[in-house]
């Protein structure tokens, strides 16, 4: 089992370079075809704005992604791997940006991102990409801190497990990343010393299903007041030196999620190690 197809978003971003070397390296640990897809976002513009403004817009997305290309296709150069590019501008796609990149991970086994770095203002994309992509996409999605020193990935992985639906769709999702890791450790979160829903081992049922996949894993309980879950989870990640987090994405209903923040979104802005997130 492994990924064959992989996408990575190319942008203007400081960041971006190294996310191009983590996607090229997991295409050629997974011999996986990977695309690059940068997508310009155009200002909507009324009617009776001179076509000559509408075309300079045009012009300079067209030189913006021809820039990302060269970047993409020297970055993923002399590696043995086939690679694709993509581009397009949001207006032409008649989509935002999010929507774009959405459709386009739905071709691929794993799209890989950015977190987004609130204080770069060439990163014109939702302040929740790598989550808000796991929602509306249906694939898993990779996402890289923009404050992190880039190092292999998925070597030291921990699963943050809470027996719901969307924890269970990520470990499926990350299972070519498990298979190969050196090291993986459950960390089932709790709200009480309960074991509602968890078996009577918290933790223990899906570490005995990774086992059977030949997973080298290990597993933990903990109990944690759901308010400082997203906390918890990234505590305990650098305590174990994780260099990926695997976990589900949006376990309530979506509109909660984004009025009372939830965990995902707190991952999303405070994340110090790569995050693999599932809906």
């Amino acid at each position: 089992m492994g990924f064959r197809d992989l996408l990575v978003y190319v942008d203007d971003s400081s960041q971006c370079r190294a996310r191009l070397d983590i996607a090229r390296s997991l295409a050629v640990d997974h011999g996986a075809r990977l695309t690059g897809l940068a997508v310009a976002e155009l200002m909507m513009v009324p009617e009776y704005v001179p076509m000559q403004a509408i075309e300079e817009q045009r012009r300079t997305a067209r030189e913006r992604n021809e820039r990302l290309r060269e970047t993409f296709e020297s970055a993923t150069a002399g590696e043995g791997i086939t690679t694709e590019w993509r581009a397009t501008d949001s207006i032409d796609s008649g989509a935002n940006v999010l929507d774009v990149v959405a459709l386009h991970a739905r071709y691929s086994d794993l799209a890989i991102v950015g977190q987004i770095d609130p204080d770069d203002v060439r990163a014109l994309v939702p302040q929740d990409l790598p989550g808000q992509l796991a929602l509306i996409s249906g694939r898993p999605v990779l996402a890289l801190p923009y404050a992190w020193r880039p190092q292999p990935v998925g070597r030291r992985v921990m699963i943050a497990w809470n027996a719901g639906r969307e924890s269970a769709r990520a470990v499926a999702d990350a299972m070519p990343l498990l298979e190969r890791a050196e090291a993986v450790r459950v960390v089932a979160f709790t709200k009480s010393g309960g074991v509602h829903g968890h078996g009577d081992v918290p933790g223990a049922d899906i570490a005995a299903h990774l086992a059977r996949h030949g997973v080298k894993v290990e597993s933990e309980h903990s109990v944690v007041p759901d308010i400082r879950v997203g906390e918890a989870m990234l505590s305990a990640a650098a305590d174990y030196g994780a260099d990926l987090l695997v976990m589900g994405a949006y376990g309530r209903a979506r509109m909660r999620e984004m009025i009372l923040g939830g965990t995902t979104r707190e991952i999303m802005r405070n994340m110090t190690l790569p995050v693999l997130v599932s809906h």
